[in-house]
């Protein structure tokens, strides 16, 4: 406005001088001189328009151009782009609020993309996998987990073959879409169990609303599979012990009531009930005492007297054990060992003993008259660095199946359905107990079995480890 005002004062003041001259100089010209007299004046108004058209573009044109030149650079992420101010009227002050709402844009674009930055490192670093859909169940936004599990999700058989021939496909994964479908029509957050392949997902899927519309759904999915597995053993643990007591239970009550209502009718009768209920109370102490000990092993409560083991004595003793019961069955129990003098700098003797009868004990009972069972003790290397011990325990039984071989390390497994416990006598936690050992003194423990040749029980300690 004060240039503006500044040249119509200008431009006034040069009309009444004008209008001044003219007067003046039409009461001494004549009409010849006043033709020239409006060239002349026609001639200085052109050079004083255009000398302000240059002023005006210079002074109000330039720095408009200028500030639309910025804008446009600020639109393409050029956040730092200001203008130069050149005067302090307004259009000097239309230059510094443009710097100013320059600033204050480039400030929120970097808070803007600090919180972007620190919400992607915040799904980047979950364990979760984190998925985002549109209202038409694309894909739009994923976090690393969340990109492994759409990979693996759509190259399942299940995709639409359609699908499948497009490479760059965000569809909804299949196993998603039934609880996609269901959280948009509802509009409420759902949570749900998913049984993929071999594993179980745990999966929360919420609806994303904009005003009075749903503009699509964010899914939580985490990998349940070993919760899920825990909480089955658990049940069947359960189911197991009830199994397992149930039977000793109801031959004490019978055999009880028999006595009690005198039944046998002879003392050698009344004996033999007298016997068997010997025999399945001990068989439920023996089942009551291993179930204590495992747990008691797993919760890390069981105490261990750690010393200098040697394993040469310890297997010498334990196969003293056996001999005269594999006699009686007519079984060869063979002795190996190596030359050498073996010793576990630190192994609880006691458990280690446990091991080995808890194992011969299987072999003895699983091997048929006339058959061999070895036991072979020799020095291996870990990783050609730590030395340990290996003992092999083979024996020429009924061997285990091969579908059964993953799990006969766990409570209560029977690998023959068809063979009891009551006459065995074992209690279905041997094999928990040896595995659970082995691994507190830091070895492993592995199985190889053919049906109908044998089983081969193979047991690695390391001789050093604390």
């Amino acid at each position: 406005m004060t240039i503006i005002a500044l040249v119509a004062l200008v431009l006034i003041i040069l009309g009444l001088f004008l209008l001044e001259y003219i007067d003046i100089y039409f009461s001494n010209s004549n009409s010849n001189d006043v033709k020239k007299l409006f060239v002349y004046t026609g001639i200085i108004g052109f050079l004083l328009t255009t000398f302000f058209a240059f002023f005006l573009s210079t002074k109000i044109t330039q720095p408009l151009l200028q500030m639309k030149k910025a804008a446009d650079l600020i639109t393409q992420g050029d956040y730092g782009t200001r203008v130069v101010i050149r005067s302090s009227d307004e259009i000097g002050e239309l230059a510094k609020t443009f710097n100013h709402m320059a600033e204050e844009l480039e400030e929120t674009i970097k808070d803007l993309s600090h919180e972007k930055e620190h919400l992607a490192s915040v799904l980047r670093s979950m364990a979760d996998a984190v998925i985002t859909f549109d209202g038409y169940g694309n894909i739009i936004l994923a976090n690393p987990q969340g990109d492994r599990i759409i990979r693996e999700w759509s190259s399942i058989s299940w995709i639409d073959p359609l699908q499948k021939d497009l490479p760059g496909t965000h569809q909804i994964p299949e196993p998603l879409q039934s609880l996609f479908k269901s959280v948009v029509e509802a509009n409420k957050e759902l949570t749900d169990n998913l049984h993929v392949l071999n594993g179980v997902w745990s999966v929360v899927m919420a609806p994303l609303n904009s005003k009075d519309m749903i503009r699509g759904a964010v899914a939580v999915l985490r990998n349940v599979t070993e919760e899920y597995r825990l909480d089955k053993l658990r049940k069947d643990f359960v189911a197991n012990v009830s199994h397992e007591l149930r039977t000793p239970l109801s031959m004490l009550q019978g055999y009880s009531e028999a006595l009690l209502d005198d039944i046998p009718g002879s003392a050698e009768e009344r004996k033999e009930l007298v016997q068997v209920i010997h025999d399945e109370s001990l068989r439920m102490s023996r089942l009551v005492v291993d179930l204590l000990d495992l747990a008691r092993m797993e919760t890390g409560h069981f105490e261990r007297n750690y010393q200098r083991v040697d394993i040469k004595m310890l297997v010498h003793r334990v196969q003293r054990k056996f001999l005269v019961m594999a006699r009686e069955q007519g079984l060869a129990l063979n002795l190996s060992f190596s030359e050498e003098a073996l010793f576990v700098q630190h192994g609880d003797e006691d458990q280690l003993e446990q091991v080995l009868t808890n194992l011969l004990d299987n072999a003895v009972r699983h091997s048929p008259r006339d058959s061999q069972i070895e036991i072979t003790v020799r020095p291996v290397w870990i990783k050609e660095v730590d030395e340990a011990v290996k003992i092999e325990i083979k024996d020429q039984g009924y061997g285990i199946p091969a579908e059964d071989l993953p799990y006969i390390f766990e409570r209560f497994y029977k690998a023959d359905k068809a063979r009891t416990r009551g006459n065995s006598g074992g209690t279905g936690l041997g094999l928990a107990i040896v595995k659970n050992i082995v691994e507190s003194h830091h070895g492993n423990v592995a199985v190889e079995s053919v049906p109908g040749q044998g089983t081969t029980f193979s047991i690695v300690i390391p001789c050093n480890c604390p």
